[in-house]
């Protein structure tokens, strides 16, 4: 699954900066030592820092899931940035986001992080924790009747900061002061224990476990673990001992304690308890610690080690109780994610691959090709076809031409398979820069990431499973790629008449639409080229009949009259350019004219009615009208074996799926009536052919599943 570790080390990516700074660190080393850890548990992990650009980073990293695919999930260390509730910032975004995470929520770290809280609601619970104060300020009175020496420290800090064994009075308003002028917060004053420091680590929630207990022994000096300590700056070296020599009794009166803290605060998945025992074996509960230390000299690591746990095995440990705590006892179970069949295997294959699938659709996309760059295509076509070698397909040369169109096919041989059409060029010219590629949540952008790149993507990544499966050179597959759809495959679609004739169903790797929606059926459209010439009007002129322009112009408003909503047919102008001499009137406009159609013979009666309306106006006036492309459409069949099968595996794997109708031509009217087409198949797309393109981003995986569980056989 992938894996986010966030933490705080060097980012102040912030909107202001003020308030109470983050004084605690994780190492380079244990982020490393974590990331190393995960990736041998076989995740996908990447590191970020826990600032304001960590919801962008993880709408990157993690989109939203498919049904029946595991989430990505956030490793925390994050300390925060600043404030005092800084503990509670990643964890209370990563709620909002609706991202899973390892480690306790925003309300543990509020009542764990105030040391005062925490001791009242133990001491509700009837644990035992030592007697307390708590100092506004350096003069403020103590009115507990306390007994020194007393441990002094900040209310709301951690890793021992301010830490102190005091006295005498002197010496306490000395340590308060430190305090409340070092870190601008009252003083926790409790009554020192005298005798054995001992940590207790735990794992897991419901139950949770108590790891064996580990004391601190620290020789010389201060008997308590100071800042100094825990940065290697005291001089001395403070000795763990695991288990720690604890009687039978005490270690499972400690244990028991742990477990009872750990769930009086609502902790998941880890914590630390730290206890002093006094000289009569009776242990106190000093505090909690809802992020225990995963570094390498902490206790919770030591503890884990001494059970024959080691590093890796640890953090892949947390994910697994966490996954547990929000998914069920299940989500790890080995015979309910074992994969049995080829289909299961495929689903999971591509399900965890989608980062590289987005970092391939991602090359792809930087790739230019629009339809007149020839150089841009040629780098595009090269590219394919090594691609497609790679994964043992061949070239097919009686159904390839060389210039426009190649088809490639399995081991097995296209005939009676299933073809794939995907286009390779990027309809439209291009004009200034094109648009760079940039993910958000739901959509992809990108230049041609829609009605190019994501068929292409799609296609090539579901051949790629079945041949990491070992099942593609079995299975009958062809891909026919083509460089013309922005002339409306003036020059391909012969070819592709001829390849959709040897296979038993052809797939088009066009956008679809949004919830999973394929084309059963699209407009066929024919394009026309028409110039009108006449002679040059001087401005101002009295001329009648009109000038050619304008004569033009009046017979194009009458091309509304032929489109009807009601018969599936449209009739509009889709480009007009005029010359004319200095300032003289235009004297020839030139135009190109679509027609969208069902019914072939509407399309041919609006064809007529339009070369009436074009008949030369006057003497001297000339008109030509010459059609350019035509493509059929495709036409709704009662019976479609395709979305049977496709309806089959989609329900099988809770894939979203359906059927819609689309007003464009595509290469689908292409394919011989006899054989069975669908259209769509690639990821639904917005702004289809213009500079802010995008393709949605969830149905990339989803489409490369669906086809990749399409092509591996027929379903039972």
């Amino acid at each position: 699954m992938k894996i986010a570790v966030v933490y705080n080390r060097e980012s102040q990516a912030v909107i202001n900066l003020f308030g109470t700074q983050n004084r605690e660190k994780y190492g380079l080393e244990t982020i490393r030592l974590i990331r190393e850890g995960l990736k041998k548990g076989g995740h996908e992990v990447k590191t970020f820092e826990g600032d304001k650009n960590l919801i962008q980073n993880l709408e990157d990293f993690m989109p939203s899931v498919i049904s029946g695919e595991r989430p990505g999930l956030v490793f925390n260390l994050s300390y925060g940035i600043q404030g005092r509730g800084r503990y509670m910032h990643v964890p209370g975004m990563l709620e909002m986001l609706g991202i899973p995470y390892v480690g306790s929520g925003p309300e543990t770290h509020a009542l764990a992080l105030d040391k005062v809280v925490t001791k009242i609601l133990l001491m509700q619970q009837g644990l035992p924790t030592p007697k307390f104060a708590v100092l506004d300020k350096p003069d403020s009175p103590l009115r507990e009747n306390l007994t020194y020496p007393l441990i002094v420290k900040p209310k709301d800090e951690a890793v021992s900061f301010g830490l102190k064994i005091v006295h005498n009075e002197d010496e306490l308003r000395e340590g308060v002061k430190v305090i409340y002028e070092t870190y601008n917060e009252p003083t926790l004053v409790e009554e020192y224990i005298e005798g054995r420091e001992v940590n207790v680590a735990l794992i897991g929630n419901n139950p949770v476990e108590a790891l064996p207990p580990v004391e601190l022994v620290f020789g010389e000096g201060p008997q308590i673990y100071t800042f100094e300590d825990k940065k290697n700056q005291s001089g001395r070296t403070v000795e763990k001992v695991c288990p720690a020599p604890l009687s039978d009794e005490e270690t499972e009166r400690v244990k028991e304690l742990a477990v009872q803290t750990f769930n009086a605060l609502h902790c998941h998945d880890s914590a630390r308890v730290d206890f002093r025992i006094d000289r009569d074996g009776n242990p106190y509960i000093l505090e909690v610690n809802s992020m225990a230390s995963l570094g390498a000299d902490g206790s919770l690591v030591f503890a884990a080690d001494k059970l024959g746990m080691d590093y890796a095995a640890l953090v892949n440990r947390l994910i697994d109780v966490t996954c547990e705590r929000y998914f069920g006892k299940d989500f790890f179970d080995q015979e309910s994610h074992e994969m049995n069949t080829t289909a299961d295997k495929l689903f999971k294959r591509l399900t965890t691959t989608r980062g590289r699938l987005e970092d391939e659709l991602k090359s792809w996309t930087n790739l230019s090709s629009r339809t007149e760059d020839a150089v841009g295509l040629s780098s595009v076509r090269k590219r394919l076809e090594e691609r497609l070698a790679k994964l043992s397909l061949k070239e097919v040369p009686k159904l390839t031409n060389g210039r426009s169109a190649w088809t490639w096919e399995t081991k097995a041989g296209l005939k009676g398979g299933t073809l794939l059409v995907v286009p390779i060029d990027v309809p439209g010219k291009r004009t200034g820069y094109p648009l760079s590629f940039r993910k958000e949540q739901e959509w992809i952008y990108g230049e041609g990431v829609a009605s190019s790149r994501a068929g292409i993507t799609t296609a090539l990544a579901a051949l790629k499973a079945l041949k990491d499966d070992k099942k593609l050179a079995g299975t009958k597959t062809g891909v026919f790629f083509y460089a013309d759809e922005g002339r409306g495959m003036r020059y391909s679609s012969a070819m592709l008449e001829k390849a959709a004739s040897e296979a038993a169903d052809v797939i088009v790797m066009q956008p679809g639409f949004v919830e999973g929606k394929v084309v059963d059926q699209r407009r066929g459209s024919r394009e026309y080229h028409i110039i009108a010439e006449g002679d040059p009007e001087r401005v101002g002129r009295k001329s009648e009949p009109l000038d050619v322009l304008t004569w033009f112009l009046d017979q194009t408003a009458s091309l509304r009259e032929l489109s009807s909503r009601r018969k599936k047919i449209a009739v509009s102008v889709q480009d007009i350019q005029s010359e004319r001499y200095s300032v003289l009137m235009p004297h020839r406009v030139t135009a190109t004219i679509a027609v969208t159609y069902l019914d072939d013979k509407l399309a041919e009666q609006a064809e007529e009615q339009m070369k009436k309306l074009f008949r030369p106006g006057r003497t001297g006036m000339k008109t030509y009208i010459e059609q350019i492309t035509a493509r059929p459409p495709l036409r709704q069949k009662k019976s479609h074996p395709i979305l049977e099968r496709l309806e089959h595996w989609a329900k099988a794997y809770q894939l979203p799926f359906g059927t819609e109708s689309s007003l464009l031509a595509t290469a689908s009217g292409a394919v011989p009536d006899g054989t069975p087409c669908i259209c769509g198949f690639a990821p639904a797309s917005r702004r289809l052919y213009t500079p802010d393109e995008a393709m949605h981003r969830s149905e990339l995986v989803q489409r490369a599943v669906l086809l990749a569980l399409y092509l591996q056989e027929e379903p039972t």
